[in-house]
């Protein structure tokens, strides 16, 4: 398995915004071949995001990336950011 974990700031007044992103792109990606799961998660304290993506391979997870449907999503994103993304991505061994 093949875990992505993407740390996100959004801005502020965008949160109910990114939040409904997430859950629409959710949908979306449900048919996309190898994907597990996808998560968010939200920091407590800080406002932070992590996106956390399971996929069957790292194969499986940069074929998702050229799919339409995720393209567009991406292009979507940036506005509502405060900041770059920082992924991070993990093989599980065991």
């Amino acid at each position: 398995m093949f875990i992505a974990m993407i740390a996100i700031q959004i801005i502020p007044d965008n949160t109910e915004k990114f939040e409904k992103w997430f859950s629409r792109t959710n949908k979306e990606f449900a048919g996309h071949k190898g994907l597990i799961n996808r998560r968010l998660l939200k920091s407590p304290d800080s406002g932070r995001y992590v996106i956390l993506v399971e996929h069957e391979s790292h194969e499986t997870f940069i074929a998702g990336s050229s799919y339409p449907d995720h393209i567009k999503a991406n292009e979507q994103l940036p506005p509502m950011l405060a900041g770059e993304p920082v992924p991070q991505f993990y093989e599980v061994i065991i």
